[in-house]
């Protein structure tokens, strides 16, 4: 994990979050995300060669985090797509998003992180490969207590007509915005790479810690 020691400090409106120096950022507006995507691999290609081979894999990937990052709503979105050696580059991506609600009454929902963490459903795997969630709280440095999902998850896939879903690692931060009734940021990371899950999980979760809410 010597390669993620580096990091870029991101700032959005109304938050910033550090992430490991080598992951992608790029518009993710339809209108624009297709050509930002194909100039940065190409870019990233131009710096490292060996990566020539991973171009169209590469491209996917981003381009459907981008379309996933966009329908949610998401003010961030960070990508790793990496090659380390083996026949298929490892990729994951975190994305930050303001997310709200209200009950049936129109009373913003609770964002106490127990209030949350209690109304999030656990999963348990009863046999190997199965899907899986766990939901616990944690502590964000400078932020707070915060509810928090993880696991191995089936994921329905965006517009898809048939209602297939993609397993992914996932994990699901909801951080309480401070004097904004019923809001929250949501940090989400994930990757389809499940022989990694634990290092993913670590990863995810260094990313979320750094997470601050701007001044």
């Amino acid at each position: 994990m010597a390669r993620y020691s580096e990091t870029q400090t991101v700032e959005r409106g109304g938050f910033r979050i550090k992430v490991p120096e080598s992951w992608w950022e790029f518009d993710v507006r339809p209108e624009s995300r297709d050509d930002s995507i194909r100039r940065m691999v190409d870019e990233r290609v131009r710096q490292r060669t060996e990566l020539a081979p991973y171009r169209d894999t590469y491209t996917e990937f981003l381009r459907k985090a981008a379309a996933d990052a966009w329908k949610s709503g998401a003010l961030y979105c960070g990508c790793m797509a990496e090659s380390f050696g083996g026949d298929t580059p490892i990729t994951g991506s975190v994305t930050v998003s303001m997310v709200g609600g209200r009950k049936a009454d129109g009373e913003p929902l609770s964002t106490d992180p127990a209030v949350i963490a209690a109304q999030l459903a656990v999963k348990e795997a009863k046999r190997e490969g199965d899907s899986w969630r766990k939901v616990t709280t944690v502590d964000i440095p400078g932020v707070g207590s915060a509810a928090r999902t993880y696991g191995v998850e089936d994921i329905a896939v965006p517009g898809d007509e048939l209602g297939r879903t993609i397993r992914a690692v996932l994990m699901q931060t909801f951080i309480p915005v401070p004097g904004q009734e019923g809001k929250v940021a949501l940090v989400a990371g994930s990757s389809q790479v499940l022989d990694l899950a634990e290092s993913f999980f670590d990863i995810f979760d260094a990313i979320t810690s750094t997470f601050r809410f701007a001044e």
